[in-house]
């Protein structure tokens, strides 16, 4: 298990009260009532949050305001492709949307010591989701490179159908 020490990414903390850090095993909780406040991502056992908080916190990020949790990224670097960041989840509680957090939080990952290989970023996204195909394109804009879209996972590969399909993004190089 990490050290349950709250890193904190400076260079990320705006004088607007918001603060970018490293998740912890503590934030498991947190950040499974937030992915569950969203009413709008998968909502997996709070197990696999305490997991990723604890295993995955080098390429993951948590935003807190005023002690809550208000922001959440998870990401890890795919095992069979050592230059690329795949980004699972993204998540912004309703009273912080419109900030640009989602941005600034991949921002913060791919600055990261963690990330310093990192020549790609794919995500998954389904095509009913319209701002995070916007997070993406957006992201790929401001890195000024490119952003490809292919079919990622089919509605048929999810059992009995009960998931939208998945385009796959993939942005870089960088």
């Amino acid at each position: 298990m990490q050290n349950e020490e709250k890193r904190s990414i400076a260079e990320l903390d705006p004088d607007d009260g918001y603060t970018f850090r490293i998740p912890t095993v503590e934030d498991g909780k947190l950040i499974w009532q937030l992915i569950k406040d969203t009413q709008v991502l998968d909502l997996n056992s709070s197990y696999s949050y305490l997991l990723w908080a604890d295993q995955f916190s080098d390429t993951s990020i948590v935003v807190e305001k005023n002690g809550k949790i208000v922001g959440f990224i998870s990401g890890f670097i795919q095992p069979k492709a050592q230059d690329t960041l795949f980004i699972w989840q993204v998540a912004v509680d309703e009273s912080a949307r419109g900030q640009r957090l989602a941005s600034r939080m991949l921002q913060g990952i791919l600055q990261s010591q963690s990330c310093r290989r990192i020549r790609y970023l794919e995500a998954t996204v389904t095509p009913s989701n319209i701002p995070s195909t916007r997070l993406f394109k957006g992201l790929a804009r401001d890195l000024q490179t490119d952003c490809v879209i292919t079919d990622g996972y089919t509605e048929d590969q999810f059992p009995s159908g009960a998931h939208e399909s998945e385009k796959l993004f993939r942005i870089g190089p960088f």
